[in-house]
């Protein structure tokens, strides 16, 4: 059973699955604010509720989060239900914080499926898993506040598809001081929002606004999706692959 709201842009160019993160659901402002940024800017925006948080809703007694397949299930179960239903637009994935994270891992499962390699959190895939463009992350937890040794980056040093993460300078989950020391993958493009903490939320004497460091994070994300699509038709136009080939190429994939 799925909790899905479609956020529609005027004319879309690209459609993005945003998750929602560990303690708040879809309903929540940041993301309603993400989302009616990104419509604006032209992007069909699909949030959707995680199991365990339509159970919350429906009890008002919390509950952590399921387990990583469960989510990443659930994940994949949403962009193949509304992509075989809709008109189909060039898809990515992405979410807030727990739901960027599971948005990585999906995206890094999805290119180890069409190399033929294993992975630890399998899931039952579908076609337009394959297809997916690249994820946006915002506000990744690269590690659990004060444990900055428990790092979750271990399928972002191979991730061959392209990732942005928009982070707060200041994000207790991972400081720009703490990521300037992982070993990322150069497919990852890692953006910072001044003075900002995992919710983008700067400190009053910075000058900046919440408001203003979510639009910012919109406007890059629509930037970004761009950028990859364009780059993706170049690749197909050199290699003279067509899109469905191409998502099955994993050495054109690499091109990206």
């Amino acid at each position: 059973m799925f909790d899905i709201e479609i956020k529609r842009a005027a004319s879309p160019f690209a459609r993005l699955f945003l998750a929602h993160g560990a303690g708040a659901g879809k309903e929540h402002e940041f993301m309603q604010a993400m989302s009616l940024h990104l419509t604006n800017l032209g992007i069909d925006v699909v949030l959707f509720n995680f199991a365990y948080m339509q159970t919350i809703k429906a009890t008002g007694k919390r509950r952590p989060p399921d387990k990583a397949d469960k989510l990443l299930q659930h994940f994949t179960d949403v962009i193949c239900d509304v992509n075989a239903k809709e008109p189909l637009l060039p898809s990515f994935i992405g979410g807030k914080s727990m739901g960027g994270r599971m948005a990585t891992m999906l995206l890094s499962e999805a290119t180890a499926s069409q190399q033929h390699q294993s992975n630890e959190a399998s899931v039952e895939q579908c076609e337009y898993l394959a297809g997916i463009y690249g994820a946006i992350a915002l506000g990744y937890p690269f590690h659990p506040p004060g444990k900055p040794e428990k790092t979750r980056t271990a399928h972002l040093e191979t991730l061959t598809k392209p990732l942005l993460v928009m982070q707060g300078e200041r994000d207790t989950f991972g400081t720009q001081a703490d990521i300037s020391t992982y070993s990322l993958s150069s497919s990852i493009k890692v953006k910072y929002l001044p003075d900002g903490e995992h919710s983008f939320k700067p400190r009053k004497a910075s000058g900046y606004t919440q408001e203003s460091h979510i639009q910012t994070a919109a406007e890059a994300t629509a930037e970004f999706i761009k950028a990859v699509m364009n780059e993706r038709k170049s690749v197909i136009e050199e290699t003279g692959l067509d899109e469905k080939s191409h998502a099955q190429n994993s050495s054109a994939e690499r091109l990206l």
